[in-house]
């Protein structure tokens, strides 16, 4: 229980020193390209950088969602808060979703507003740098991720991944733009709004089966571990939830008639010994032991 605690703890500040060092580099790339936009009067580049506070806004949501989750469970929350991370990263999505309508509006504006675009070597040096950093952070981001199997970290890579596709519409814009294509922005923006509702998809519909309880480990998988333990005399009933570095097992396994209890608990606690062993993400199982004539 007690190293338990621990890995918690450990992967919690894991996950908030990352946030906090995305949140300084989200910040200075939206920073940079809401400047120079309002001084070449460029709503690409405008919109690209409040986009980007959306990447810094999310690294704060996921401070607070992931202090939240990491809270041990209580008598109100026996299972924990781990589903407080799966809420937030919903919340993510929703401002993927909200950065869509964000770049619709602007294909809107260049679409029917006679707007004057001043292209110059600075703004494409503003973007391809800005548009580095989003790179790196998005690599760094979901390789840590990965690691600590965070989903929040993983989904907000991806969030920063919408962020790298936005930039490049607005580099290509600013380079048909250059050449007198007037509509390019339009047809760029559209494309690439395209893609990053696509991302903002994938991650509601991974955070959803999380939410519906989808089945977290294989049950053939999970049965051959637990046939493989001595005394056991078959298993049914297995059940998986939970995030992926938080899974529940419950099952049912049949033993010889008449087994001693002690007999029966020390099977149970050897059945929960080899599931942990082999998966490292199970924190919790419910092993309910019935003798062989019930196996229908």
């Amino acid at each position: 229980m007690g190293h338990d605690h621990l890995v918690r703890i450990d992967y919690s500040a894991e996950v908030r020193k990352v946030l906090v060092i995305t949140l300084i580099l989200n910040s200075g790339v939206a920073i940079a390209k809401i400047i120079y936009g309002y001084l070449t009067n460029s709503i690409a580049m405008t919109s690209d950088g409040f986009h980007s506070l959306f990447d810094g806004v999310s690294n704060i949501i996921g401070l607070v969602g992931i202090w939240m989750a990491s809270h041990p469970p209580d008598e109100e929350h026996p299972y924990g808060h781990k589903k407080y991370e799966t809420l937030f990263t919903i919340i993510i999505s929703v401002m993927i979703f909200a950065t869509c309508t964000q770049i619709l509006r602007k294909v809107y504006i260049s679409f029917f507003e006679d707007h004057k675009t001043i292209v110059t070597g600075t703004s494409f040096l503003v973007m391809f740098i800005t548009m580095g950093i989003n790179i790196f952070v998005m690599l760094y981001e979901s390789k840590k991720g990965r690691q600590l199997c965070s989903e929040f970290l993983v989904a907000d890579a991806m969030h920063t991944k919408s962020d790298i596709f936005a930039s490049m519409s607005v580099i290509a814009s600013l380079l048909f733009t250059g050449f007198g294509f007037r509509y390019a922005d339009t047809i760029v923006g559209l494309v690439i709004t395209f893609f990053i509702a696509r991302i903002g998809y994938e991650i509601l519909r991974d955070a959803s089966n999380i939410l519906v309880d989808t089945v977290c480990i294989d049950n053939t998988a999970v049965k051959e571990v637990v046939s493989g333990v001595s005394g056991v005399k078959g298993c049914h009933e297995i059940r998986s939830r939970g995030t992926t570095n938080a899974v529940y097992i419950d099952l049912h396994v049949l033993v010889e008639n008449n087994m001693p209890i002690e007999k029966a608990h020390d099977i149970a606690d050897s059945i929960e010994e080899e599931i942990k062993k082999t998966f490292p993400s199970v924190v919790d199982i419910v092993v309910h032991v019935e003798p062989e004539t019930l196996e229908h």
